[in-house]
């Protein structure tokens, strides 16, 4: 069976060369990422003082004391590889990402248009050497499998390692059966004697799918060479990135607007001929001064001309260098879409949207004569006090994610949980509390009352008090016990008084305070 040759490249330690670059870290500085608590990557520096997969960081550091912990980002890791493959693809095209820093190539095109195997990848290794990555290898092997073993376990001074056709089994016999199975499978087969891929390769393949399974038929075909795998090319993303460069630069609100009116439009009809409208968009400006700002913005719908170029007005606003004019002149601007959705999504409804549509516009007509700043909407945050929860966002903006149960951004111990109160009170509102016998009720250093609350009245004084028929607490809040110029200590009691009403108290040292009311 001829079976198609595979062309492998593969950046050693690539999750740290991703890592290292976004840090801005020197070369020579010993660095591992963590992925669940564990060396999840080690640079060659950290390796060489002893450093290993799989060790906790405590472990890390003692046989490293300087070494660099960061975690394991694979967003960031595969982020960093698109520019690589990008590159690869103007060489030869047709490239499959096997991984972050590992791809495949079929070896038929580049070929027959380099008239070698030898030759071609000397070609994508040229390109890789000079943009950084001096150390890439390749492997050249029947199948994705065989070729990336060739790639990784080649002499270290052999950039180009080739497996003859059909010498793939061959090849990969002595290897560990770890190489091809999971942890799983692994542990097994060397309870059972088998060791290297040669030995598992010697099974029969019907016996080794009827007890294993599926997944171990596949790494078996792998082990023997007879994988069958096909590359899959990948579909390069439509890039919609849309910017503009001003020669001479742009010192003036008023011409950068205009200037950027016909980019603006384009980004936005680009977008609607694929059927899409952009969300979430990222806006790069530079000035002559060598500044680059960025900044993400979100809309409540879509994004048309007119917000992109608010959008850049506001920014620079927002970074201090614009008034009516530009501290610096504007030398570029860049459109970059960070989120995008189909337009069908955002069409009007059978019946219009008029009241919606016309709320919209109204508001992003104030804030475009406000500013960002000028139209907020209320949402709710993390804190422990209500009166602290407030969050005003800027319209258009997302809102903080609340944590399961209501508790903010983050679980909050000593936040009010279940139904929240619906008037919440800014300003401090005394309140008065009594048991039965008209005594004050406190709260002893044991966090319990000292009389059972009878009568309360939140009115001036000589009002006629109410009853309480129910109450429940008290519940202590206590926030920076380590500080004492800013720490609080706060009891805070429910109660429900005759007439229906609902009240959320709480005491501190200058007595009891209604902070929130059950309306």
């Amino acid at each position: 069976m001829n079976r198609e040759r595979t062309i492998v490249l593969w950046i050693p330690d690539w999750p740290v060369v991703a890592a290292r670059a976004a840090a801005a870290l020197e070369i020579g500085v010993p660095l591992v990422l963590l992925q669940g608590g564990l060396v999840f990557a080690a640079s060659e520096a950290a390796r060489h003082q002893g450093v290993r997969r799989g060790l906790t960081v405590r472990e890390a550091q003692f046989r490293c004391p300087d070494l660099v912990v960061q975690p394991y980002d694979p967003v960031l890791d595969r982020r960093a590889f698109d520019p690589v493959v990008d590159g690869i693809e103007a060489v030869t095209p047709g490239v499959a990402v096997l991984r972050p820093g590992t791809c495949a190539i079929r070896a038929r095109g580049p070929v027959r248009y380099y008239g070698s195997e030898t030759a071609a990848v000397q070609a994508v290794l040229t390109y890789l050497s000079g943009v950084g990555f001096p150390d890439a290898r390749a492997g050249v092997a029947d199948g994705p499998f065989a070729a990336e073993q060739a790639a990784r376990h080649g002499a270290p001074s052999e950039r180009i390692h080739t497996i003859a056709p059909g010498s793939s089994a061959g090849f990969l016999a002595p290897l560990p059966v770890s190489t091809v199975a999971d942890a799983g499978l692994g542990t097994l087969l060397a309870r059972l004697g088998v060791h290297t891929l040669g030995q598992f390769a010697a099974l029969p393949a019907q016996d080794v799918h009827r007890r294993f399974g599926a997944a171990a038929a596949q790494a078996h075909a792998r082990a023997g060479g007879r994988e069958r795998e096909e590359i899959v090319p990948r579909t390069p993303a439509p890039v919609f990135d849309q910017g503009r460069e001003f020669e001479p630069a742009l010192e003036r609100i008023d011409q950068l607007a205009f200037a950027l009116r016909a980019t603006a439009e384009q980004f936005v009809r680009i977008l609607r001929e694929h059927t899409l409208v952009c969300t979430v968009v990222t806006i790069l400006v530079g000035t002559d001064d060598g500044l680059l700002t960025e900044r993400t913005w979100r809309h409540p719908r879509w994004f048309t001309a007119t917000d992109l170029i608010d959008r850049v007005r506001w920014q620079l606003q927002g970074e201090g260098r614009a008034s009516s004019g530009l501290s610096a002149g504007v030398v570029r601007v860049v459109f970059s879409p960070d989120r995008l959705d189909a337009v069908a999504n955002h069409e009007a409804g059978l019946w219009g949207t008029g009241p919606d549509e016309r709320i919209h516009h109204a508001l992003t007509r104030v804030q475009g004569l406000v500013g960002h700043e000028g139209v907020v909407t209320a949402s709710v945050g993390g804190g422990r006090m209500l009166a602290d929860r407030q969050r005003w966002v800027p319209w258009g903006d997302d809102a903080p994610a609340p944590a399961p149960g209501g508790a903010g951004v983050r679980p909050w111990s000593g936040s009010l949980g279940g139904l929240l109160p619906s008037t919440v009170f800014t300003r401090r509102v005394p309140v008065s509390l009594v048991a039965a016998d008209g005594r004050d009720v406190a709260v002893d250093e044991r966090g319990a009352v000292t009389h059972a609350p009878d009568r309360f009245t939140d009115r001036p004084a000589g009002a006629d008090p109410r009853r309480v028929v129910a109450w429940a607490g008290p519940w202590p809040v206590q926030e920076r016990w380590w500080d004492a110029g800013s720490s609080r200590r706060v009891q805070r009691m429910q109660i429900v008084e005759d007439s229906g009403d609902a009240w959320l108290l709480a005491l501190d040292d200058d007595g009891w305070r209604a902070e929130a009311r059950y309306d």
